[in-house]
């Protein structure tokens, strides 16, 4: 067996799902320049329904939309209940 500190067992190489995710990581960001407000608006609602999707508790969302040059910046904030709801939302958007 190897030295490794994590729980493993010895037939297959296997670990716990809690030794790589451990509640730890509930957060999710997101940040992007739009040339147009209406698309980072867009974007907004369309995050934030994916989320709700995901979501087993309320995910606390917390976004702002700020003038830059070239654009307008979104960035967001998606706190999750535990890591696996964030896992699955970030995998969700590949």
């Amino acid at each position: 067996m190897s030295k490794c500190s994590a729980d493993e067992t010895p037939v297959c190489c296997c670990m716990d799902v809690g030794t790589i995710m451990d509640n730890t990581d509930c957060t999710a960001s997101y940040s992007r320049v739009f040339s147009k407000r209406s698309d980072a608006e867009e974007t907004l609602t369309a995050l934030t329904k994916r989320a709700r999707d995901v979501e087993s508790d309320p995910c606390e969302i917390k976004s702002s939309l700020t003038e830059v040059d070239g654009g307008v910046k979104l960035d967001i904030d998606f706190v999750f209940a535990c890591e696996a709801e964030t896992l699955i939302f970030q995998l969700g958007l590949r």
